[in-house]
This record gives C-alpha cells, sequence and structure tokens, in this order.
C-alpha cells in the first residue's frame, strides 16, 4: 500500500454501490448515494492518549466497517478511490 496512516486512522476502500433495489429497479450511476461501507485496507499505529500511552486500534486490515456519510477525505491512489478516517468514525465492523 502506498499509503501510511498516521495515530488513529483508517484508510478504507468503499463498497460497490448497488446497482438494483430490492425489487429489482436499475439504480443510474447518476442518482445512486456513495455506499457508507467498506473494507479496511490499512491501519495507523494507534491513538495516543492525554497520558502518552498508545492504544491499539479496534479495527485491522480486511475487517468491512459501517462509517458516517459524511466521515474522511477522499484520496485518489493508482487510479482507486479510498478514504481516509479517524477510528472514531467508524461506527461497526460487519461480521463475515
Amino acid at each position: 500500500m502506498p499509503i501510511r496512516p498516521l495515530h488513529d486512522r483508517v484508510v478504507v476502500k468503499r463498497s460497490d454501490p448497488e446497482l438494483k433495489t430490492a425489487s429489482g429497479i436499475v439504480i443510474p450511476d447518476s442518482a445512486g448515494e456513495k455506499p457508507e461501507q467498506g473494507e479496511v485496507l490499512a491501519v495507523g499505529n494507534g491513538k495516543l492518549l492525554d497520558n502518552g500511552t498508545l492504544r491499539k486500534l479496534d479495527v485491522k486490515v480486511g475487517d468491512r466497517v459501517l462509517f458516517g456519510k459524511y466521515s474522511g477525505q477522499t484520496v485518489k491512489l493508482d487510479g482507486n478511490e479510498v478514504l481516509v478516517i479517524r477510528e472514531d468514525d467508524v461506527l461497526a465492523v460487519i461480521d463475515k
């Protein structure tokens, strides 16, 4: 990975958006919303606490996570769009 997040940051690749509704209606790209879940590609070392200790992150590379709609910063890497967010912006880990 050409990017290494710092501290409590996480790099996430968004999941592909749904192109059909449950009833089978096709959604055009322009009308679809960006998904609010994705796969963790890289994690930082941990969060620096007030007492100077480092707390390891709860998420790890390969986890599927849910995150807030307006979370993080979008970055282009090798033609792919990834999202850099704080661990605090991760709402949940999706169990497989």
